[in-house]
């Protein structure tokens, strides 16, 4: 029986240490991983290998050879473009001989049982069998659902928090028989979890997983590589480590050199030929690979050296990678998270701070103080991208250096001479990061057509236009004077998919940036008529009939912020009577805390109730989302006001379809349905909700967070439009809003957030999923489990932050609180 070994892959997050050796090659414990994964094969009797290439596959082959040297016998099939999983495989099919073959990455280090694999295959079998690790962290893999018998029930690949329902994941490694490769297409890129393994699992197919008691880790990323050599030197891994172990948990290669005098606190490892001097200090996993020299005074904790490096008297490393041929002189520092690439040099006295990456043949002049402010490792983000967009304190995480960076990455995406909206909001940081991003966008070949100060709506109308690539807004983030978010647009005005924050994310890692010719620097533009255009569609698009004649009173509050751009073009031709606060635009206060806004909604009620006034809304400083005060003034909350808008439209509909996040109250449904309208229900994502918005069928989608979407006018949120809509609705209904609020149900809806480490969450929504036993469990976005009598309970880990939250719903207050108090129990005992 043959294995296939997959060794093309780039590596790109893995950059610089990637950027001039491929993945399979990078060193573990002086091993490549490609190494470690032969030996495994080796072990359980695989001597024949294909081993596909095609990123610097020249370097692999080199190294290898025909796999003499390691007893096997090696082959290669090279990829001239990327072919995806499977799609390598295929090139190979003529190396396999039409037998039963097994596949496995190059570039995951894992001890499994492959004997064990393949028995379990024979038994059950099976056409493809998948090994299987419950892990952690799910999000970057691939989960399944298998039923007791090991048979594979659904695949998704790379989830976000809110698809979670298992910590079980595919390891990339697979028992398959040869017809398999009878549903993978001749030179196309095809992945097996993505395509043939759904087409199988549709067809009927005998797919089977096998859960594994092993180690296995997809080294990925900096702090995954640096956490498989902490696993290597500390037992955790089922290999042999080709050294002398010296003292409890100390490694010495042949040949190397360690002073008696050298202070050695271990587990850590020292490479074949190396030399530590006396005074030198070495800490816990720290690794030094062949022929380093460590010099006397040089400190080094959780640091991995790769060949052949120099370090210095005096010098400071603490977990940190030092690529091959590197010297680092008398007195450098590198810090935390630091990534040093091939052959560079840090000169004395040198300061390398958290995070930063040094690509490789650079030069760090000494006493420099290299600090790029790129901080995300530092804070423990796991990605670019927040629910609010790139967010981060004002001058501190979001510098202008940072918003170059990012609209550089963003340009790079795009094609050159493609044109991009940008926007901001009244602040004085987006102003000033706004123009660090228009430079970098041009200085990128991609032209720019700047709305200045603006509405968000605005801008997202503006790029959903033809012609227009993205956007990109800066706003202050809502709440918190001190932060600030960049938003990036696509070409319908949306937030970007989790696709594209990806792809913008993985050339931001690898700081790799398209800079154009001189011919090609790209224009600066701006626009004259835009909020003229805005309020033309809008007025065009949504029914505004009968409020005229509705002679209605409006108190409206700006928030100081730019939807009173917008208004005075538009209110003038609406027909109402309209008292307005807050209308100046405020540079010094450009959003609000919780406080100021329960105050100003105060004061909005005591306007509205005493001036007469049909209702009262209050735009969220950018103009996306609005608060309600009835005729009473009484404010309307978030929920209810979702409530009353849906019910609204449904009423003068009677037909078509509404989008609603699972976290909604199934009130909503009961609306819907009495008025003849059906509910589509959503994930929380807001990029999810507007693709449900641009549905032909949709008529109506709010977030339930003040956000409403109209499709008729656009299918982004949208406080503006809304407004108008509800002004159009109320005219044409005669009914105030306290009388429409109390003929809609009372909803019993809450809602709890639970602490939960991150590496405990995929265990959590497994227990979660384990605890619904027999009952419905719906995984439309997180774990819904309905009861038998309705009531129902939702787990949905946060994407950004170590928490969980749950929701709970029920015939009254007391059922709804007995709910949420059982999952919050299942959840603090299974994150514990």
């Amino acid at each position: 029986m043959k294995a296939v070994v997959m060794a093309g892959g780039e590596g790109t997050r893995l950059r610089p240490m990637t950027a001039n050796q491929p993945k399979p090659l990078l060193p573990l414990i002086n091993q490549p991983i490609m190494e470690h994964v032969l030996r495994l094969l080796k072990r359980h009797g695989f001597d024949e290998t294909v081993v596909t290439v095609q990123f610097l596959a020249a370097l692999i082959r080199n190294y290898f050879g025909d796999g003499e040297e390691l007893g096997m016998s090696l082959s290669y099939a090279t990829e001239e473009m990327p072919l995806g999983t499977a799609g390598s495989v295929k090139n190979a099919a003529e190396a396999l001989r039409d037998d039963r073959f097994l596949v496995i990455s190059g570039d995951a280090l894992t001890d499994m049982d492959l004997t064990d694999l393949v028995r379990f295959h024979e038994e059950n079998d099976a056409l493809v069998t998948i090994g299987l690790k419950r892990v952690p962290d799910p999000l970057e893999f691939g989960i399944i659902i298998c039923d007791e018998d090991g048979r594979i029930q659904r695949f998704l690949e790379k989830p976000t928090w809110g698809q979670v329902f298992s910590d079980t994941v595919n390891t990339g490694i697979y028992v398959m028989e040869p017809e398999v490769l009878d549903h993978v297409a001749d030179g196309e890129s095809v992945d097996w979890s993505g395509d043939v393994f759904p087409k199988l699992l549709a067809e009927g197919a005998r797919l089977f997983g096998y859960v594994a008691d092993c180690y296995w880790e997809d080294v990925g990323t900096h702090e995954s590589y640096l956490k498989a050599q902490a696993d290597l030197l500390s037992g955790l891994v089922d290999v042999e480590l080709g050294a002398f172990e010296v003292m409890p948990g100390v490694w010495v290669s042949e040949g190397a050199e360690v002073d008696p005098e050298a202070i050695l606190k271990g587990p850590l490892y020292i490479g074949d030929y190396a030399k530590v001097e006396a005074g030198a200090e070495l800490r816990e996993f720290t690794v030094l690979g062949s022929n380093v020299v460590v010099k006397e005074g040089a400190f080094l904790h959780r640091a991995v050296v790769h060949d052949n490096v120099f370090i210095a008297p005096s010098t400071n490393l603490r977990g940190c990678v030092i690529g091959k041929n590197t010297d680092l002189m008398a007195g450098a520092r590198v810090e935390e998270g630091a990534i040093i690439g091939d052959e560079c040099v840090i000169e004395a006295e040198a300061y390398v701070s958290s995070g930063v990456k040094v690509y490789p043949f650079k030069t760090i002049e000494a006493g420099a103080v290299v600090n790029t402010s790129v901080i995300w490792e530092s804070r423990g983000q796991r990605t670019l991208f927040g629910p609010r967009g790139v967010s981060g304190l004002v001058n501190v995480e979001i510098t202008p250096e940072l918003a170059v960076r990012l609209a550089s990455a963003y340009a790079t995406t795009l094609r050159k001479g493609a044109t991009v909206v940008t926007g901001r909001d009244a602040s004085r940081a987006a102003r000033t990061l706004k123009r660090a991003v228009i430079s970098a966008l041009t200085a990128g070949a991609i032209n720019v057509q700047d709305l200045e100060a603006c509405a968000l709506p605005v801008a997202r109308t503006e790029t959903g236009r033809a012609d227009f690539a993205g956007g990109v807004y800066i706003r202050t983030t809502l709440g918190d004077p001190q932060r600030v978010d960049i938003v990036f647009l696509d070409e319908r005005g949306a937030d970007l998919s989790l696709a594209a924050q990806r792809k913008l994310e993985r050339v931001f890692g690898r700081q790799e940036f398209r800079r154009a010719f001189p011919g090609e620097i790209a224009e600066l533009s701006y626009s004259a008529r835009v909020v003229e255009t805005y309020t033309h569609d809008l007025l065009r698009r949504v029914d505004i009939s009968g409020v005229r004649e509705a002679r209605l009173k409006i108190v409206l509050d700006c928030a100081g912020g730019t939807s009173s751009l917008v208004l005075p073009t538009l209110l003038g031709k609406i027909g109402v009577e309209v008292l307005t606060r807050n209308n100046l635009l405020d540079e010094a206060s450009p959003t609000e805390t919780l406080a100021e806004r329960m105050r100003d909604l105060q004061r909005l009620g005591e306007l509205v109730s005493s001036s007469g006034a049909a209702f009262g809304v209050r735009f969220d400083p950018v103009g996306a989302r609005i608060s309600l005060v009835d005729e009473n003034g009484e404010l309307i909350g978030d929920d209810r006001a979702l409530l009353v808008m849906l019910d609204l439209v449904a009423a003068e509909r009677r037909t078509g379809r509404v989008a609603l996040p699972v976290t909604t109250t199934r009130v909503a449904e009961q609306v819907c349905h009495f008025h003849g309208v059906e509910v589509d229900w959503t994930s929380t994502s807001q990029d999810v909700l507007t693709k449900a918005a641009a549905r032909p069928e949709v008529i109506f989608a709010g977030d339930g967070r003040g956000g409403f979407l109209m499709p008729e006018f656009s299918t982004t949120v949208d406080g503006i439009a809304a407004f108008v809509r509800l002004v159009g609705l109320v005219a044409r209904t005669r009914l105030t809003l306290s009388q429409i609020d109390r003929r809609i149900p009372e909803a019993h809806l809450l809602r709890r957030s639970v602490p939960t480490p991150w590496a405990a969450k995929g265990g959590v929504m497994r227990h979660v999923v384990e605890a619904a036993g027999d009952r419905t469990v719906d995984t439309t976005d997180g774990v819904r489990v309905v009861e038998d009598d309705g009531r129902w309970a939702l787990v949905l880990p946060d994407p950004s932050e170590a928490v969980t939250h749950l929701w709970a719903e029920g015939p009254d207050a007391d059922a709804a609180q007995e709910l949420l108090e059982e999952w919050a129990e299942i959840v603090e005992r299974a994150g514990s």
